[in-house]
């Protein structure tokens, strides 16, 4: 079986990207949670624990979606505060009803805004967190550099993306999954023609571990690390923000 990477790059547009996270945000977390088994919550949960952080921690959290990894952040650290950013407004929506429900709304700040034009200032925040969001930007060159700004130097990065699972057999089996069940329980379930088409041809399209690990480290974080969960269904990167400057030009993928 061909690998996820043999299939075409979809279209991330903005407002395409936008559109189909509002058509699909109210079942949104019935599907992370069906699709993955569950384990989302754990692949979240191992991010924030990753990241290290200390008293009263200022984090930002991009691509936030409905907020999840914001409130796993809270959750492991109830003194911390969190900027949870995204740009579908019904995703936030969601969000904005579970930060209430959970009483996080002392500690998440939602704001509507596009990863690669964070506004918020520079240097000012101890880590930065994104889960499963990064492949859908459509400059995600951009969305790095912007996270390089506004972390302090010496500030955590965590990003979780999909990944290929390393054991041959397992491979196989979940590329099939991948490719063939899961876009027809996601449809049956979102009531959306192409969202869940979607995930796997973003998923196939996004570098390898070891090069995109790359790319975070041309855009200013060191210590980068590739760390595969689940048989390397996902993948953990962590690193931190150094404490030079990025030269001018710098680029990844």
């Amino acid at each position: 079986m061909k690998a996820f990477r043999s299939m075409p790059a979809p279209d991330k547009t903005p407002s395409r990207i936008a559109g189909m996270f509002d058509a699909i945000a109210p079942r949104y977390d019935l599907l992370n949670r069906v699709l993955s088994a569950g384990l989302d919550q754990t692949w979240r949960q191992r991010a924030v624990r990753e990241l290290g952080l200390g008293a009263r921690p200022r984090v930002v959290d991009l691509c936030t979606g409905t907020a999840d990894l914001a409130i796993a952040a809270v959750r492991v650290h109830p003194d911390a505060s969190v900027v949870a950013l995204d740009f579908s407004g019904a995703m936030l929506r969601v969000a904005r009803a579970k930060v209430s429900a959970g009483d996080h709304g002392a500690r998440i700040r939602l704001v509507r805004a596009d990863a690669t034009r964070i506004p918020l200032a520079e240097s000012v925040y101890d880590a930065a967190t994104i889960g499963f969001g990064i492949r859908n930007v459509a400059e995600p060159n951009l969305a790095l550099a912007e996270l390089q700004r506004v972390l302090k130097p010496g500030g955590r990065l965590a990003i979780l993306e999909f990944g290929q699972p390393r054991i041959p057999g397992i491979r196989t089996l979940y590329s099939w999954y991948f490719r063939y069940l899961l876009p027809a329980i996601g449809k049956l379930v979102s009531h959306h023609e192409s969202a869940y088409s979607y995930l796997p041809a973003s998923v196939g399209t996004f570098p390898p571990p070891a090069e995109f690990a790359r790319t975070i480290e041309i855009h200013g974080f060191v210590n980068v690390r590739a760390v595969p969960l689940t048989f390397g269904i996902v993948y953990l990167y962590i690193g931190s923000k150094g404490f030079q400057k990025v030269p001018e030009g710098s680029r990844g993928f």
